[in-house]
């Protein structure tokens, strides 16, 4: 019978730290080596069970892992913590990966290609240049109030005025305060393009991806939120259901059960908090349409409304549109419309 080995790596920028075990809990690697000897080292050590955390340049380092042979896997560092036993120090950590990776119950995260993570790179991005978008126009509006103008809630409203009060003479703002105005408008409308250019880049990913026009046919799907889940979970391999994907993303009630009773709370909103976000707007706009159509969906939808509200309404789709997702990319099947 073959000795299988289990390796703990505690990733950094410059130094690693290494722990590696026979599966007899026999030690034989611990130590640290800097990043131009990482490689060299694990490539003179034979096959491995490869843990390390999620964080910056984890998957990076599980393709290049994967490349000398050996089997990465990426786990949440909240998985690795009950596993320390002493004081924390980089070889330490290098020891409760280790033993995290043995454990049959740790879930772990598949290593994710170099494509994949370009298409979540534009993704970040995007909602970079949008929060600086909102933080501006927040800025611009609270200046103004300083010269007596005042613009009313809402990006379009700020778009409408404030070119406006920019050409308005009489409206008493000094000479300073209006090239301010101005230079701060302009850099809003070169964000606006940024993220216009951005969402075509998620359009043609879309054209070019099988999978993503799957999904895109799910009612509160768009280009946005196809490519991120594409990009993120692949085909779903990693999820044996999918209320498990849903319960990844935080879109089930948290529990908090004892003594054959049940406790259902509010949404645990663990997970991707990003993928949530979209699906919770996708279906945000499709329970505020409703309107009086009579297809399954819709009829489920106004169901649902009149019981529960609206915040629980579109959570309820989000979840569903979440289930019907893993579906179509597991089963690699074509969605089948409630209104066909």
């Amino acid at each position: 019978m073959s000795t299988q080995f289990f390796c703990g790596v505690d990733l950094a920028k410059h130094h690693f730290s290494l722990h590696a075990v026979d599966d007899h809990g026999k030690v034989i690697l611990h130590k640290s080596v800097s990043r131009a000897k990482l490689l060299a080292t694990l490539a003179n050590m034979p096959t491995m069970c490869i843990g390390i955390e999620a964080c910056s340049g984890a998957h990076y380092w599980g393709r290049e892992f994967n490349k000398l042979g050996h089997d990465t896997r990426i786990m949440a560092a909240k998985y690795v913590g009950p596993y320390r036993t002493k004081g924390k120090n980089d070889l330490n950590d290098a020891v409760a990966i280790c033993d995290a990776a043995q454990r049959p119950n740790s879930r772990f995260i598949p290593v994710k290609s170099p494509e994949r993570q370009a298409i979540l790179a534009i993704h970040r991005v995007r909602e970079h240049w949008v929060n600086e978008r909102t933080a501006l126009i927040n800025r611009i509006r609270a200046l103004l109030p300083e010269f007596g103008i005042i613009i009313p809630t809402g990006r379009a409203a700020v778009h409408r005025q404030v070119p406006l009060i920019l050409e308005a003479a009489e409206n008493g703002l000094p000479d300073i305060a209006r090239a301010v105005v101005a230079d701060c408008f302009d850099h809003l409308q070169t964000l606006n393009q940024r993220i216009a250019d951005t969402e075509q880049c998620f359009d043609m990913v879309t054209k070019a991806s099988p999978n993503a026009q799957r999904i895109l046919n799910v009612r509160g799907i768009g280009p946005q939120t196809a490519t991120a889940i594409i990009a993120t979970i692949g085909k779903g391999e990693q999820f044996d259901s999918g209320r498990d994907f849903a319960a990844w993303l935080g879109l089930v009630p948290k529990q908090y059960s004892t003594g054959g009773k049940p406790r259902l709370g509010r949404i645990s909103k663990r997970g991707d908090k990003y993928l949530r976000t979209l699906l919770v707007h996708g279906a945000g706009a499709v329970i505020t349409n409703l309107g009086d159509k009579q297809d399954r969906l819709s009829v489920w939808g106004r169901n649902v409304l009149e019981r529960r509200g609206m915040n629980r309404a579109i959570v309820a789709l989000a979840a569903k549109n979440a289930r019907i997702v893993w579906a179509l990319l597991h089963h690699q099947t074509d969605y089948q419309d409630y209104a066909a």
